[in-house]
């Protein structure tokens, strides 16, 4: 079997946490913030763990892990 291809795009944007969880920096938060109030904006600071559904998607742009 030939290697398997890791999708660029995938490996710029996911992290595994130590139990095997991907989180991703969360969207909203590049422009047009003014219509935001500043509860969204401080909810949207940091990463977040994807759902297991969205999770299993992206596993496949990595096969061999990160």
């Amino acid at each position: 079997m030939p290697k398997l291809k890791t999708k660029s795009g995938a490996k710029k944007r996911f992290k595994l946490t130590a139990t095997g969880k991907l989180k991703a920096g969360v969207a909203g938060k590049r422009h047009r913030l003014i219509g935001h109030n500043g509860k969204y904006i401080r909810q949207q600071r940091g990463t977040k763990v994807m759902t297991e559904a969205d999770a299993k998607i992206i596993k496949t742009y990595l096969p061999y892990g990160l």
